[in-house]
C-alpha cells in the first residue's frame, strides 16, 4: 500500500468526487506520515452523545470523518484544532455548528445549520473581529470531505519534526516554487480568494503556499527537505545547517 501510494492522482479522485477521502488519507498517513489503527477515532457513543447533546444530527462525512482519524492530534491539532464530539458547539447566532478552531482563537469553521442534513455540505470559516458585528461566515471549500483532507494535510505540516519547515518567501521565490515544483489539483482557498492557498509537489515534498504570505513544507525524508530549502532561498525557520 505505502509504495502504491500516488499522493497527487490520489487527490485528484477526491477532487473530483471519484473516490471517497478516507481512502486517500489512509494512503497518505502510511506513506507521509504514520500508518491509521482502529483506535485513531472516536466511537459511534461519543458521536451519539455529541448529536444527543446538540439536538443535530451530524453530517455522515463528519461521522466518518472522526470516526476514522478524530482522535490523532497529530493530524487535527498541529496548528489548528479539530474539535473532538463533547467540544462540538453551535455558535451564539444559531447560524452554524462549530467544529474547528484557529490555534489563536482568530478564526472558526462551521457547517451552516441549515446544510447539516446533507451528507458533504460547504465549510464556511468565520473571523474573531473586534466589532462583532462585522464577523460574517464566510466560504472555505464547498465539500466538507475536502476540508477533512485539507486539515490533515495542514496538520501533518505543522508537526515539531526534522521534516517541516516553514519559510517567508522573498521576491521571486514563490515564482520559482511555480516553476518547480506540481501543482496538486485542490482547489484554491478560501471560496473565491485571489491567489489563495495552492498546494504543490516536489519529489518527495509537499508544499502550501498561502497565497505568497508563507510557505510550509513537509519531507518525506530530511534529505529531500534540504533539496527544496536550496531550491526555494530564504530564512527557512527550522533550517540549522
Amino acid at each position: 500500500m505505502t509504495h502504491a501510494f500516488d499522493l497527487a492522482s490520489s487527490l485528484a479522485a477526491v477532487v473530483e468526487g471519484r473516490s471517497a477521502p478516507w481512502g486517500f488519507i489512509r494512503g497518505f498517513c502510511a506513506h507521509w506520515v504514520r500508518p491509521l489503527d482502529s483506535g485513531d477515532g472516536w466511537s459511534e457513543g461519543d458521536l451519539a452523545a455529541a448529536e444527543a447533546r446538540l439536538g443535530v444530527r451530524l453530517p455522515g462525512v463528519l461521522r466518518e470523518g472522526y470516526s476514522l482519524f478524530g482522535r490523532r492530534r497529530d493530524l487535527t491539532g498541529n496548528h489548528d484544532v479539530l474539535l473532538g464530539p463533547a467540544e462540538l458547539s453551535v455558535d451564539e447566532a444559531k447560524e452554524a455548528l462549530v467544529f474547528r478552531y484557529e490555534n489563536q482563537g482568530a478564526a472558526s469553521w462551521g457547517i451552516l445549520l441549515e446544510s447539516l442534513g446533507e451528507d458533504d455540505p460547504a465549510v464556511f470559516v468565520r473571523p474573531d473581529l473586534a466589532d462583532k458585528s462585522d464577523e460574517r461566515w464566510e466560504g472555505w471549500l464547498g465539500r466538507l470531505s475536502l476540508c477533512l483532507v485539507e486539515i490533515v494535510l495542514s496538520e501533518s505540516l505543522s508537526a515539531d519534526d526534522e521534516f517541516c519547515d516553514f519559510l517567508e518567501p522573498d521576491d521571486g521565490v514563490v515564482e520559482t516554487l511555480e516553476d518547480h515544483a506540481v501543482r496538486l489539483p485542490f482547489p484554491a482557498y478560501p471560496t473565491g480568494a485571489e491567489p489563495g492557498t495552492r498546494w504543490f509537489l516536489s519529489g518527495d515534498v509537499l508544499l502550501r503556499d498561502d497565497g505568497g504570505t508563507g510557505i510550509l513544507a513537509r519531507g518525506r525524508t530530511a534529505a529531500s527537505l534540504d533539496r527544496v530549502r536550496d531550491l526555494l532561498p530564504g530564512d527557512w525557520l527550522n533550517d540549522h545547517r
